[in-house]
């Protein structure tokens, strides 16, 4: 199943989403050992265990940006998986279940082909609301990036069996873009090439946050904004709403 939005804004994922090694130590770690592991959701390839016998990904333009000697990917739907019941010892599936359009579906099709775990890497919205700048300066686009991600419980739920829940703090110099990435780096967030990697500013119909993003320039310049958040410069890692979901099933 193509997937047409992110044809167009995944160009740039390669260079920009790379993998942090400190949060691919945790996903590492969280699958157990699992000697085969099915990436779902795999974009363009962060965050892939070598013990990844098939990338599952909707995007072409996502496939093409997949390093040499990658695993092999299945141009398909989290929701329409095309490999048999319990092919792998675990499903991965990292920062994309908000992007499915059935996500419940999606994470029941990551049971029926693990026979062991499933490990998801996603955010909490309900962890993150004391984050600065969706607080402070792109209220309008949090409240509609929120709707898009399936709160924990219902993540829980639809994956079953014995389910853990582990926060994972951001390390100040994250590799990844991901959009709290660089929360002790605010000016990162004016650079229309990063935020081009985020998908809440990316993708069409995501509301405009010109406003809030021209308040935080002013308030940088100014001083204003280290004023008031000096107490993070001093941190080395945040725990802005990031949970691992790690399902025995």
């Amino acid at each position: 199943m193509p997937d047409p939005v992110y044809d167009l804004i995944g160009g740039g994922y390669r260079s920009a989403r790379q993998s942090d090694p400190r949060i691919a130590a945790r996903i590492e770690s969280a699958l157990g050992g699992a000697r085969s592991v099915v990436n779902v959701g795999a974009g363009s390839g962060s965050y892939e265990p070598p013990t990844t016998v098939y990338a599952v990904e909707p995007s072409a333009a996502m496939i093409a940006q997949r390093p040499p000697g990658a695993a092999p990917a299945l141009q398909a739907a989290a929701e329409a998986i095309p490999l048999p019941d319990d092919f792998a010892d675990a499903a991965l599936a990292v920062l994309t279940v908000h992007h499915w359009l059935d996500p419940e579906g999606g994470l029941a099709e990551l049971c029926r082909i693990a026979r062991r775990r499933v490990v998801v890497f996603t955010w909490d919205r309900c962890g993150s609301d004391g984050f600065w700048l969706t607080r402070d300066y792109i209220q309008d686009n949090y409240a509609w990036d929120s709707q898009r991600f399936l709160p924990l419980a219902r993540v829980a739920a639809a994956l079953g069996g014995q389910v853990r829940i582990e926060p994972v703090p951001i390390p100040y110099d994250c590799a990844d873009g991901f959009l709290a990435a660089y929360w002790r780096r605010p000016t990162a967030y004016l650079d229309p090439r990063i935020r081009a990697s985020m998908s809440n500013f990316a993708l069409p119909g995501a509301p405009a946050c010109e406003e809030g993003l021209a308040r935080l320039a002013a308030e940088l310049a100014s001083g204003e904004w280290a004023r008031r958040h000096a107490d993070l410069l001093a941190l080395d890692e945040l725990d802005v709403g990031y949970r691992l979901v790690i399902a025995d099933l």
